[in-house]
């Protein structure tokens, strides 16, 4: 019997593909987004890509009842991937009550109810946001946390340390907190991807809006950094190599190969690319020549940051399929697809 497993932030970039990677696993799956900051088009993009039709809860998560509610229909539901936040860093910075509201609330309440209905293994959406201004490269999971740079990166350092207590109070409960750096990419098929509501603050939507002539241009933040060309160093990775470590976290757990029921993996390539270099491998697999400028630094970003990934490829048998290439040109195929 297949075992169900649900998704929050079923709808949104990470979550679809994870939805996506889980069902090509032999899982059965459901949803909960409310579409807030994602399209129910999703659905359809996986249902395209994998022949399913993935039931979603188009409720908020900051609703105890309505969340409740859910798990009384599902009684069945085996293990849980929290995806759902809000995820821009200057939008946190500017409205930090909304942040830590919507973040911190429906974890609790996900949490509530995995203890109320027995529910034994949850994966954690967390982030690489959560080390702030690291001194020392490549990021280790035993990397100390530093203050947090923004109102967004603060709710991940205060999601881990709930996680954290409800692990010591609960022995039975298996819990995977998994810190991914930065997401790109999108299905090969281009049946899903990354669809930002709002004018998108992450760097590869920018770039293939800019490409297509969605947006006139598009700024470089900050060309005085302390880097290999003066802009920040961040360590992408494909959105399919992000899906595939939480379907296999799961199976981590599934299998009794977790040695404590609280562990912490870092998701990401183990190299940094700066941003001018990602515009310039963007632009090489394109052929689009962007238009863009040198601006000042933003507000919440770090100088550079890029993970050590060996605990994940050794424990979770994790192996990352895609590389910068790839990246970019799923990306544009993607936005190709929407169009303007």
């Amino acid at each position: 019997m297949k075992k169900k497993i649900l998704v929050t932030g079923g709808t949104g970039y990470i979550g679809s593909h994870t939805i996506v990677d889980l069902l090509s696993n032999g899982f059965e799956v459901i949803s909960i987004d409310n579409y807030s900051r994602s399209d129910k088009s999703a659905l359809q993009g996986i249902e395209t890509i994998t022949g399913v039709n993935v039931r979603n809860y188009a409720i908020d998560l900051c609703h105890y009842e309505d969340t409740r509610k859910v798990f009384l229909e599902n009684k069945d539901i085996y293990g849980i991937i929290h995806f759902a936040a809000y995820k821009s860093v200057p939008e946190s910075v500017e409205f930090p009550l909304r942040y830590y509201e919507n973040n911190m609330f429906s974890l609790i309440h996900i949490l509530k109810c995995m203890e109320e209905f027995d529910i034994k293994h949850f994966v954690f959406s967390s982030s690489c946001s959560v080390y702030g201004n690291v001194t020392s490269l490549p990021v280790t999971e035993d990397t100390l946390l530093s203050k947090p740079e923004c109102a967004y990166a603060a709710t991940k350092q205060m999601g881990e340390q709930v996680i954290l207590d409800m692990a010591k109070k609960n022995q039975t409960f298996n819990f995977i907190l998994l810190r991914y750096f930065n997401p790109v990419g999108a299905h090969p098929s281009a049946a899903i991807g990354e669809m930002p509501i709002m004018k998108p603050n992450n760097l590869v939507p920018l770039i293939t809006q800019t490409a297509i002539g969605k947006l006139d241009k598009m700024y470089v933040w900050g060309n005085d950094y302390q880097t290999k060309d003066g802009s920040c160093i961040r360590d992408y990775i494909h959105v399919m190599d992000i899906a595939d470590a939480h379907t296999k976290a799961l199976q981590y757990m599934m299998n009794h190969e977790n040695s404590a029921n609280y562990e912490i993996f870092n998701l990401g390539t183990g190299e940094g690319v700066s941003v001018l270099e990602a515009i310039h491998t963007f632009e090489k697999m394109s052929g689009v020549k962007l238009n863009y400028e040198m601006g000042s630094r933003r507000d919440g970003d770090v100088e550079a940051v890029y993970a050590d990934n060996q605990k994940a490829k050794s424990l979770l048998r994790w192996n990352i399929q895609y590389s910068i290439e790839d990246m970019m040109d799923t990306a544009w195929k993607w936005q190709l697809k929407l169009g303007k």
